[in-house]
């Protein structure tokens, strides 16, 4: 993909962490649907919110045939160092690829945007994980940008705060709640056996 222009417009889908922290400077925002994608913890996180010895897991954009992803179009108020930043964050292995994608807004209209799509080809590519299991990975895992479990809880309240519903992302961060709080009693009863 080529860089953008000063005069071209630069959109870009935001669908988990973009919506809460885009790490660009926003000229814009529109709520805006995806259609034959889906969203989910789908990405081994072997930086941002893992490491390689305990790897994390992320967001990201898989094809899926009749789905829908509801996000947020968001135009960037320099496109060319928006690009730059957002190449540095979400290019840092090659597990996503960036794509040109037509995006349908929620007053109708259509915006052609990038977005970053997991390469199901990739090693960091988890394939079909249980939701009992992506929780007892989020609940424990951590990176350089922080705790596996603030980035679900903060993709889930940013979507929410959009009215956005994902009722898997709801049902996870329930029980990586009820995960982290029987593993601190786990620990809090240890010490108190002692």
């Amino acid at each position: 993909m080529t860089a953008p222009s000063d005069t071209d417009d630069l959109w870009v889908f935001a669908y988990g962490s973009l919506v809460w922290n885009p790490g660009i400077e926003v000229a814009e925002t529109r709520l805006a649907t995806l259609a034959d994608f889906r969203r989910r913890f789908c990405m081994w996180s072997i930086h941002h919110r893992g490491s390689e010895a305990d790897p994390g897991l992320v967001l990201a954009l898989e094809p899926h045939a009749g789905g829908a992803c509801a996000g947020l179009a968001l135009r960037a108020a320099d496109p060319g160092a928006a690009l730059s930043e957002l190449r540095a964050r979400e290019l840092i292995s090659s597990a996503y690829y960036e794509d040109h994608v037509s995006l349908l807004t929620h007053d109708g209209t259509t915006i052609q945007a990038l977005a970053y799509v997991i390469n199901t080809d990739h090693v960091q590519y988890t394939g079909e994980l249980p939701l009992e299991r992506q929780a007892q990975v989020i609940a424990h895992a951590q990176g350089g940008r922080g705790p596996n479990h603030e980035y679900l809880e903060r993709t889930a309240h940013g979507l929410h705060a959009l009215d956005i519903g994902d009722a898997d992302l709801d049902w996870l961060v329930t029980r990586v709640q009820q995960i982290r709080s029987e593993t601190r009693a786990g620990i809090v009863g240890s010490r108190g056996g002692r």
